[in-house]
């Protein structure tokens, strides 16, 4: 086995789950994890459609985005993703989709409001949207600036990625993250239902009112609290 292949197997793999979800079309979205003892993650090669993938594409970038290993170019949102394994060391992998309710919220500029018990099973806040980026962030390095942009929204709203694993990026698309790939789809397309969700629940009642407090901590602890009791 090559020095990279469980990196790339991995992050073929998880790739190849986005569009078997719903989560991307052609070629809008990318999968990546990483290799902490390495240094390096490997990331979708730019602009290859999923039928076109092959573990053996997946391009092994350092985290400065530096192309370590690989025949192709990495995905445009390479550095984006640098950052992030840069700053936030407990995660394994990270997602990036424009699946359909995530992004339209991201448009929006909204975070998606707690609205009910499927959201309180993953999350006990409203998922955030960071605000758009500022002209001279996009003049600069974009993709760069893209994960620093994710950096100051957590940043300002006290929140702690280990504990809340996903983000809309304002004007742009959703953003998530795990520490396995696995873990890190999983939160994308549990993102893009609780989108979907809230998105006809204020379409049946503008007026629907947030899940009540008690309600979130039940259904949050029962599966993530010291005492959970949810799964075997």
């Amino acid at each position: 086995m090559s020095r990279f292949q469980a990196i790339r197997e991995s992050a073929y793999q998880a790739n190849m789950q986005l569009p078997e979800l719903g989560l991307v079309i052609f070629t809008f979205g990318n999968v990546s994890t990483v290799d902490r003892k390495e240094g390096v993650f490997a990331i979708k090669p730019s602009g290859v459609p999923y039928r076109d993938l092959s573990a053996e594409k997946m391009v092994i970038v350092d985290f400065d985005g530096t192309v370590v290993d690989g025949k192709l170019r990495p995905s445009s949102d390479t550095l984006t993703h640098a950052v992030l394994y840069k700053n936030w060391t407990d995660i394994g992998a990270i997602v990036h989709t424009h699946s359909k309710f995530a992004t339209a919220w991201a448009q929006a500029q909204r975070d998606i409001p707690i609205y009910g018990t499927t959201h309180a099973d993953h999350n006990t806040v409203d998922i955030p949207c960071a605000p758009p980026m500022h002209d001279d962030m996009i003049a600069g390095n974009y993709e760069h600036e893209t994960g620093f942009q994710i950096l100051n929204c957590f940043q300002e709203r006290n929140l702690d990625y280990r504990e809340v694993e996903m983000i809309l990026v304002g004007n742009h698309a959703p953003f998530t993250w795990g520490k396995t790939a696995d873990k890190a789809v999983y939160n994308s397309a549990v993102l893009e239902a609780v989108a979907e969700m809230a998105y006809v629940t204020e379409q049946i009642n503008p007026k629907a009112a947030r899940l009540k407090d008690a309600l979130i901590k039940k259904h949050f602890e029962r599966k993530h609290g010291p005492h959970s009791y949810y799964g075997q």
